[in-house]
Formats: C-alpha cells, sequence, structure tokens
C-alpha cells in the first residue's frame, strides 16, 4: 500500500467511526482534514529522522563543528501528541473488539 493509499484509507477510517459515533457535520470533517494534514507532517518528519538521523552535525562560521539533536525529533513528538487530542476531542478511541471487556481485568 502507497503513503496516498493508506492516507485515504485513515481518512475514510475516520470519517466512518464519526458516523458510527453519530458525530457529523462539516466542523468534524474538517477536524479530520486537520487530522490528516498532522499525519502527512508527521510522516515528513519520520521521512527527515530515517534519512538524516536523529543527532546531525552543525558546522559554524568560525570553522567549529558541534553534534545536535536535529528539531524534527521534538516536532515529532509534539505533532504525535496534537493528534491523539484532536481525535480525542472529536471522540475517536481505540476500536472496542466486540465481546471485550475491561472490567475483567
Amino acid at each position: 500500500m502507497t503513503r496516498t493509499e493508506l492516507r485515504d484509507a485513515i481518512r475514510a477510517d475516520l470519517l466512518e467511526q464519526l458516523e458510527r459515533n453519530g458525530t457529523v457535520g462539516k466542523y468534524y470533517t474538517d477536524m479530520v482534514d486537520d487530522y490528516m494534514t498532522m499525519w502527512d507532517v508527521k510522516n515528513q518528519l519520520a521521512d527527515d529522522l530515517a534519512e538524516n538521523g536523529a543527532v546531525r552535525e552543525r558546522h559554524y562560521a568560525n570553522g567549529t563543528v558541534a553534534m545536535e539533536n536535529s528539531k524534527s525529533t521534538d516536532q515529532l513528538l509534539k505533532v504525535n501528541a496534537q493528534m491523539l487530542k484532536l481525535l480525542e476531542n472529536i471522540g475517536i478511541g481505540p476500536a472496542q473488539v466486540e465481546g471485550d471487556d475491561d472490567d475483567e481485568l
């Protein structure tokens, strides 16, 4: 599955979950689109980390070189947190398997 196909499948799944929950309307569709924008950013940050690593050399004008953490690491964590908050705010959570009862724990 390509990333575009996965993106389309995730968007469709989120919209289906909203409909099952009775949460419909342009506001919620817009929120799903916001989520998908964050999903795109998350993947770009992950690609950057995969390509360039979490620690990079920084070259200064005076000729010195220092190692520094990639800014993509912190940004990736922040974007993931916002994605989770958005899903929570529109009432989408982990899918419950039919017959699964958390009270048994």
